[in-house]
């Protein structure tokens, strides 16, 4: 399985560079990596620093005719367009990769709020909560 991600121009693709971070370029550079554990092949084009590859490729070449820079992102999947114009969230991702989507892990408990404290010599026995 192979995704390819077509960036419209920007700086960088992460998200937290420039004045102000985007948390949804940020979310979705975490979502890609997520793909790439699961053993999908992720390659990601910036317009401005790659456009050879939006002309290479004739599904891009052929949207970017057609829509303009509207249709970035776009994502293709095994060569096929999956998404454009928007980055889609990770349960998007992981359908288009036919990936089983884990849910996120419960945090621990945490071991000073876990019920009574115990009582200690001389000390008054104290009630539930945190320490």
């Amino acid at each position: 399985m192979r995704i390819q991600v077509f960036d419209p121009p920007m700086c960088c693709s992460t998200g937290v560079c420039g004045p102000s971070v985007d948390s949804a370029l940020v979310q979705f550079a975490a979502d890609l990596a997520w793909l790439e554990s699961q053993g999908v092949t992720v390659d990601r084009f910036n317009l401005s620093q790659q456009p050879q590859a939006f002309v290479s490729t004739p599904l891009v070449k052929e949207s970017l005719a057609k829509d303009g820079n509207e249709c970035l992102p776009l994502i293709l999947v095994d060569g096929r367009i999956a998404s454009k114009g928007r980055y889609p969230n990770r349960e998007a991702l992981a359908a288009f990769a036919q990936v089983a989507l884990e849910p996120a892990p419960k945090p621990a408990a945490s071991p000073c709020c876990c019920g009574p404290r115990p009582s200690t010599k001389g000390a008054e026995k104290r009630g539930g909560g945190c320490c």
